[in-house]
């Protein structure tokens, strides 16, 4: 067994802008269940706070003259230990946890999160009144970057890993932002944290960490490119013996047709038929013509360029003019919304987006719809198509990332080996994305062959399970630095910014 703690920006379902949330609330749960002793470190946001039923203040400190609290909690719906950052002047303000209102980045978002590597490191090396000594620090993604490199500075500290959720945010800002936050010198060099001249919370991390992950294998692969590494493609090709793929898990609890409250009509594999009940709902619900013959695709998800907006606002006028229905859900960039809401007002019977983020509707959707669109340009690992596989809605995907590890493509060869899962884009561009939905349609029209091919999606297994496993594999075969006996006193603390952060 080992004590492991967890550190994420976000963890659903106190708070989530992506799949990070969802892993952060999925992943340390499942460790729980085979005996790790995990702790999940996560800023205390208001969405955070104001869903607290029962907490605790643990530790009272001061990092850059801010006050921080540590308040100990457990995520809802089980029984994991969660401990809260609530330092009021870095996360108590309306917004997201990166940006506000208007999709503007915070202006201290560095200063925000070295707050929260610093109260990590502290607690990692057993600084903090909490009686508890991790084994293991598991960051993820940017916003926990500093830990290793702060941590690489004590010859006594736990074993580091560093996921990379996403390489495209770096959490790259200037040379005197490092200076204000008063960061060790040691740090600031080519193999460090530096970055083009810049300083990178994600360089830091990559750089430092014992041994770096990604969310899906595939996607270890493509970031030793230069077509997916941004940058950082030598690093990583330089560490590649320390970096290892695996591939997110989902909630097959939370994401589950048979028991999902959130739908209209639950059913399995072996009441299929009933599927078409939330179809029709749907339809109703958003003013769609009643069509229950024609097949509806769906999409929940950030309006960004990553996940394939181009290609589809291209392939809009082609799509169209099919047998089908669109329904989409998400929030993005303003283009993209305005774009997209000027399509859904012209074509009102077939095509209906909703701006913004709706738990329940997402559940809704995944199981109404007979065929998920996903043609990212892009994508780590991508969760929605394994909750559409399980909801028995067929993925129409890009070859990338964690596509290329979940989608099968449903060609004739596929199909007879009852191996086919979805229908796969061979180019992203926007008439292969629409000739594979047609393809998926005339699929769609042969129900004997459609019924098998959701049968092959509902039967895959991407539950936590397996990925866990290869965690605590990977976790076992960290190097093991000196145990911290004794609890360290912290003798000084990071100085005083400067205004200008």
């Amino acid at each position: 067994m080992s004590n492991i703690l967890f550190i994420s920006s976000e963890a659903f379902p106190f708070i989530k802008t992506g799949g990070l949330g969802d892993v952060a609330g999925s992943l340390p749960v499942e460790l729980l269940k085979s005996n790790q002793d995990v702790r999940l470190l996560l800023p205390a946001y208001p969405e955070v706070m104001n869903k607290l039923t029962k907490s605790k203040l643990r530790a009272e400190i001061s990092y850059y003259n801010l006050s921080v609290n540590i308040i100990e909690t457990t995520l809802p719906g089980s029984k994991l230990k969660v401990w809260l950052v609530d330092c009021p002047a870095a996360f108590n303000r309306p917004g997201g946890p990166y940006t506000n209102k208007h999709g503007q980045e915070w202006h201290d978002n560095a200063l925000r999160f070295a707050i929260f590597c610093h109260v990590a490191t502290d607690i990692a090396l057993n600084r903090l009144p909490l009686n508890w000594q991790a084994d293991i620090v598991h960051c993820n993604d940017w916003q926990s970057g500093l830990v290793p490199a702060l941590l690489s500075q004590h010859k006594q500290r736990p074993a580091t890993i560093f996921t990379i959720h996403n390489l495209a945010y770096q959490g790259v800002f200037n040379r005197q932002t490092f200076d204000d936050l008063n960061l060790p010198e040691e740090l600031w060099h080519i193999d460090g944290v530096e970055y083009y001249g810049n300083f990178s919370f994600i360089k830091a991390g990559i750089a430092y960490a014992d041994k770096i992950t990604t969310v899906s294998p595939s996607y270890a692969n493509e970031i030793c490119s230069s077509e997916f590494g941004y940058g950082l493609e030598g690093l990583l090709n330089h560490r590649k013996k320390d970096l290892v793929g695996i591939l997110n898990g989902i909630d097959d609890k939370y994401w589950n047709p048979g028991t999902d409250n959130y739908i209209k009509q639950k059913y399995n594999r072996r009441s299929l038929n009933k599927k078409q009940i939330n179809k029709e709902h749907l339809q109703s619900e958003l003013s769609l013509d009643k069509a229950p013959g024609i097949p509806m695709l769906g999409m929940i998800s950030r309006l960004v360029e990553q996940k394939g907006l181009e290609i589809i606002l291209q392939s809009l006028p082609r799509l169209l003019k099919m047998p089908l229905q669109i329904v989409l859900l998400g929030t993005g960039e303003t283009h993209y919304e305005l774009l997209l809401g000027a399509w859904a007002k012209e074509y009102s019977n077939k095509f209906h987006i909703t701006i913004g983020y709706d738990e329940a509707l997402a559940h809704r959707i995944e199981a109404s719809c007979d065929m998920y669109l996903m043609p990212s340009t892009f994508e780590p690992c991508g969760l929605n198509q394994m909750y559409s596989l399980r909801y028995g809605t067929i993925p129409v995907a890009t070859n990338v990332g964690g596509l290329v590890d979940t989608v099968i493509d449903a060609n004739p060869i596929n199909l007879r080996k009852n191996t086919a899962n979805g229908f796969v884009l061979k180019e992203q561009t926007p008439s292969d994305l629409s000739s594979t939905v047609k393809r998926a349609i005339d699929c769609y029209e042969q129900t004997d062959v459609w019924r098998e091919l959701q049968n092959s999606a509902m039967s895959c297994d991407f539950t936590w399970h397996s990925s866990a496993e290869q965690y605590i594999n990977l976790y076992q075969s960290l190097p093991v630095h000196k145990q911290i006996i004794e609890k360290e006193k912290s003798s000084t603390k990071p100085a005083n910014i400067t205004a200008k952060l």
